[in-house]
């Protein structure tokens, strides 16, 4: 498993996680870009994974990746980072999934 892959199924862990995050706590923001945000990173993300073992390395950064994207978030929308749970809501599986969870 080549380093860059692993940078990019992190990168797009924490962009995903990041949008998932924004997506729960500031309903009154919901658009069309951050729709499309989350559906490509699942995509590609869901392409990634294909592979047992960046799918193994996902399961390893997933609660790092997730403090990367809960300090993002909180960056980015003004909210208090307490305002984000401090531990990832949703497994690996919840995140890939096609319905964004609400």
């Amino acid at each position: 498993m080549a380093k860059s892959e692993r940078r990019e199924v992190s990168n797009r862990l924490t962009t995903l996680v990041m949008h998932l995050l924004k997506w729960r706590h500031q309903p009154e923001r919901r658009g069309g870009s951050w729709r499309s945000t989350i559906h490509e990173q699942r995509l590609q993300l869901g392409r990634l994974l294909e592979s047992g073992t960046l799918r193994n390395h996902a399961l390893a950064v997933l609660a790092d990746m997730h403090d990367d994207a809960r300090g993002l978030a909180a960056d980015e929308t003004g909210l208090p980072l307490t305002t984000f749970p401090e531990a990832c809501p949703w497994d690996l599986d919840a995140i890939l999934e096609a319905e964004l969870p609400l």
